[in-house]
């Protein structure tokens, strides 16, 4: 699979297929924090703190998400769901 991809442009089930290529290419790291998917992120972004009002109802149901642009909509990399909750209220990503 060539990576990015347009987020918008895919279907929902794309996705998931797209999280998991980045997840390999990644060798399961997660993008922004770099602390292993499969466990919590690194303590100094679980020390911040997050306004979970600003977020849909589902946002924090996953425990992995797709990052990406809202400029330009590709993807970047997969992220904890804690750590995309970081990136959209801290950095506007």
């Amino acid at each position: 699979m060539d990576l990015p991809v347009n987020y918008e442009k895919i279907h929902y089930r794309e996705r998931k297929a797209v999280r998991e290529e980045y997840i390999k290419v990644q060798n399961g790291l997660c993008y922004y924090c770099k602390a292993p998917l499969t466990e919590e992120p690194t303590e100094l972004v679980r020390n911040l703190d997050i306004n979970d009002k600003l977020f849909p109802e589902s946002f924090f149901k996953n425990p992995v998400h797709l990052h990406h642009s809202h400029d330009t909509g590709m993807t970047i990399g997969a992220v904890h769901c804690f750590c995309n909750a970081v990136l959209w209220q801290y950095h506007g990503e």
